[in-house]
């Protein structure tokens, strides 16, 4: 019971997340992700998958509601609900069998196929973005099995439900900090992350509408992106009138740039589960990026 309670904490301020966050880091620290380069990767694809799966679940319960159909990116025992979350029968079966066989479950089968989907016959938007974000993760940086489970237990408490959208960018605001003090431990001058409150502010002051598009050169996790969209589809999407207007909104509207290989997965993985289901339009930096920056953008909507 104790330990379903602190799942259940709600996490309403910046520092309560960072909390949850510092616990999972020191875990890494102790288990060969010594550096923040190191463990800042490990703790995005972690986090992505965990909220991700909270989405989807919510999502499908809606879609019954209705009696519509839907199709979750990931299918048994892919999901982190199968194979990472503590009560999940996956886990629990590699648990109990030989010693090992959940790190090679989660290194010879789990990685593998999250990199593949987008190479399947009819891959949608979001199981590209899982492929994306997982890309360059060929194993876990975790020494032992032992300390990847802690891990995984810590990360399951960074639960939509539990964190208070007011005050809250889940993976933004966590990746924020963690890059900083990267900046600051390899002396390379940081990063820099614009305030929440700034990035409310400024996106108020723009009034960005649905129908125009937004493009920020140099968007970082994100940030100025998803409130954005918040900010367009309105409290509980109010603003949202129509189905072509959630698919203009979703499909063909947010466009960026982000050239650091350790942010850009990110981003995509913040706007993913800020509900903008096509992130492709952030490209690698390798793409080519002149394209991005012909499209036609509406000097309101630019919040670069």
């Amino acid at each position: 019971m104790a330990n379903a309670d602190r799942i259940r904490r709600r996490l309403s301020t910046p520092q309560s997340v960072n909390s949850v966050i510092n616990t999972i880091c020191k875990i890494m620290r102790r288990s060969n992700c010594q550096g923040a380069l190191q463990y800042v990767p490990e703790l995005s694809w972690l986090l992505f998958l965990r909220i991700l799966d909270e989405r989807e679940t919510r999502e499908e319960e809606e879609a019954e509601a209705v009696g519509a159909p839907y199709t979750p990116s990931l299918e048994p025992p892919y999901r982190w609900q199968d194979w990472a979350a503590p009560a999940g029968a996956k886990r629990i079966a590699l648990q109990d069998a030989a010693m090992g066989a959940f790190f090679a479950f989660v290194n010879g089968e789990v990685l593998p196929h999250l990199r593949e989907r987008r190479d399947q016959p009819g891959a949608t938007p979001r199981q590209k973005i899982i492929s994306e974000v997982l890309s360059s993760v060929e194993r876990t940086r975790i020494d032992t099995e032992r300390n990847f489970l802690d891990v995984l237990d810590k990360v399951e408490q960074v639960r939509d439900e539990n964190i208070d959208p007011t005050h809250v960018f889940p993976l933004s605001q966590v990746f924020e900090g963690l890059l900083l003090k990267m900046g600051a431990k390899n002396n390379d001058g940081g990063q820099f992350f614009t305030a929440r409150e700034v990035i409310r502010a400024m996106v108020k002051a723009i009034d960005p509408r649905i129908g125009e598009t937004v493009y920020d050169p140099a968007c970082g996790t994100g940030g100025f992106l998803a409130q954005a969209f918040e900010h367009m589809a309105g409290p509980g999407n109010a603003n949202i009138t129509s189905p072509e207007q959630l698919d203009v909104l979703k499909h063909r509207t947010f466009y960026g740039w982000e050239k650091d290989d350790i942010i850009y997965p990110i981003a995509l993985a913040n706007l993913t589960l800020h509900n903008i289901d096509e992130p492709p339009h952030l490209p690698r930096k390798h793409a080519n990026w002149q394209r991005v920056l012909r499209r036609p953008v509406s000097g309101r909507a630019d919040t670069s």
